[in-house]
C-alpha cells in the first residue's frame, strides 16, 4: 500500500471514527450512496442513513462481551482488529471479539472512491453460532436504536 492510494486515508478515518476523533463522524467517512452487506441481511442496504444505523448497531452489539439480556458482562471490550490488507480503493480488516462467551471472527471489507469516501461495506463473520448471536442481539439493537430516534 502507498500513500497514493484512497483506501489510505480511508483507513486512518475510519481508525479515527472508531476512537471517536473524526470530525463529522460516519458522515466524513461514507459516501452518500454507500452500499452496506450485511452478513444477517439478505438484501444490500443502501444508502449513508441505513448503513450509519446498521455501523452504529454493530459498534454497540460487537464491542465487548455481553450477556444475554444485553447487560455488560463486566469484561472489559474484546473487539480488535487484527490484521488489514490494503491497495487502492479496497482494504479487509480481520477482527475478533467475543460475545456470550462465543468466539466471533470476521472481516470488514471496505471498498472507496478516489476521494476517499466509503462506498461499500460488507461484513462476513464465522462461525455459525457467532453468526445467530450477532443476528439476535443486532436485531434488539436495531429496534432499539429506532425506537429512540
Amino acid at each position: 500500500m502507498t500513500a497514493a492510494d484512497p483506501i489510505h486515508l480511508t483507513l486512518t478515518r475510519f481508525h479515527a471514527n472508531m476512537r471517536g476523533e473524526l470530525e463529522g463522524g460516519f458522515d466524513a467517512l461514507l459516501h452518500p450512496d454507500v452500499v452496506f452487506y450485511s452478513p444477517v441481511v439478505f438484501t444490500p442496504q443502501q444508502g449513508r442513513e441505513i448503513t450509519k444505523l446498521y455501523l452504529g448497531a454493530a459498534g454497540n452489539t460487537l464491542s465487548g462481551d455481553t450477556a444475554s439480556d444485553g447487560e455488560e458482562s463486566g469484561s472489559a471490550t474484546s473487539f480488535s482488529y487484527t490484521k488489514t490488507i490494503a491497495s487502492g480503493h479496497q482494504a479487509m480488516l480481520e477482527f475478533e471479539t467475543t460475545m456470550d462467551g462465543k468466539y466471533v471472527n470476521g472481516v470488514d471489507i471496505l471498498t472507496c472512491d478516489d476521494n476517499s469516501l466509503v462506498t461499500e461495506f460488507k461484513v462476513m463473520m464465522r462461525p455459525l453460532q457467532a453468526v445467530n448471536i450477532v443476528h439476535e442481539q443486532m436485531k434488539t439493537m436495531l429496534e432499539k436504536m429506532t425506537a429512540d430516534g
